[in-house]
């Protein structure tokens, strides 16, 4: 099978497209023949060293969909996608033809979304998920979601408004403010020069009770844009990951920073949390991605270049489309 794959960690230079042997499923595993592949930051990372539980050779890619050809005679056929914290990791990834997985580690794709689709909802949906669930968003909630107009951000807005929140989408493009608008979100342009706590408490007066942060650069501004007991979220932080806040102003408000690493859960972990989520898909009360690009296999390489370079676009990799 074609895939791409990298010996050593350190450079994505050492990132290589390449002939691999097609995985051979194990008992109680599943063969998937993957019809498309999300690329995330954290895949330009793990070949660049930053995990230290990698190991190599390894074969990188969180996010998949595709079909069953091989495993239990019940799944043969089936539709699935899925995403976790093994997969390109510690065992080999979806930036390949083929992927062998525990058979409980896949949920079936919903009808109305392609492969292309299903194949974007991985990581940002499941840093959603448990960005809302573990700031206890409820129904009225005053939640602010900075950086609305990513995978995470688009996500997480829909997310907390199932739950019934008050959501403040915070962006900088005005292009993607108008299409929120346009999904019935209440949108914010903000500036590099802005006070985010005027921006906050001008929409929230007392202040908000969760803000994710999905971009990092607004970390210390959140603490005094929250409300007595405002709990903090966030996924990223910019440079070495040291950013200054003010301790005081967070316990005066009884706050809380609560950090999201979907690294954390399982793929059999994220296989339920999409089982739950997928008749809102169906249903069309959740959205995928936005403005997907897909692309050849064989441009790997140069896309995570390109996405470590800062690329904004959400890259599919369409392995058997060749």
């Amino acid at each position: 099978m074609k895939a791409v794959q990298f010996k050593t960690t350190g450079s994505l230079d050492w990132l290589e497209y390449l002939q691999l042997e097609t995985p051979k499923p194990q008992k109680e595993e599943v063969l998937i023949k993957v019809m498309a592949a999300g690329l995330n930051k954290s895949d330009t990372t793990n070949v660049l060293g930053l995990f230290p539980y990698t190991t190599v050779p390894r074969v990188p890619g969180r996010d998949f969909a595709g079909v069953v050809v091989e495993g239990p005679q019940e799944l043969l056929g089936l539709n699935v996608f899925g995403s976790g914290k093994e997969i390109g990791f510690t065992q080999n990834g979806s930036h390949a033809q083929y992927l062998a997985l525990d058979a409980n580690s896949v949920c079936p794709k919903p009808d109305n979304l392609s492969f292309i689709q299903a194949a974007s909802l991985g990581v940002p949906f499941i840093t959603a998920y448990f960005g809302i669930e573990n700031t206890r968003v409820r129904e009225n909630s005053k939640v602010v979601i900075i950086g609305a107009s990513g995978a995470v951000g688009f996500a997480a807005s829909q997310l907390a408004r199932q739950k019934g929140a008050q959501v403040l989408c915070v962006l900088r493009d005005a292009l993607k403010a108008r299409e929120l608008e346009q999904l019935g979100f209440t949108t914010h342009l903000i500036h590099e020069n802005d006070k985010l706590e005027d921006v906050v408490h001008g929409h929230f007066k007392e202040g908000a009770d969760v803000i994710f942060d999905t971009t990092g650069m607004w970390i210390a501004q959140s603490v005094n844009a929250l409300s007595t007991y405002g709990r903090l979220a966030c996924i990223v932080v910019p440079g070495e990951g040291l950013v200054n806040i003010s301790v005081r102003d967070l316990y005066r408000v009884g706050g809380e920073i609560i950090g999201v690493n979907s690294l954390l859960y399982s793929a059999k972990a994220c296989a339920e949390v999409f089982k739950q989520l997928a008749p809102s898909f169906t249903k069309g009360d959740l959205m995928p991605p936005q403005h997907l690009q897909t692309h050849a296999l064989s441009e790997a390489p140069s896309l995570y270049k390109a996405l470590r370079q800062g690329a904004k676009s959400k890259f599919i990799l369409m392995p058997n489309d060749q």
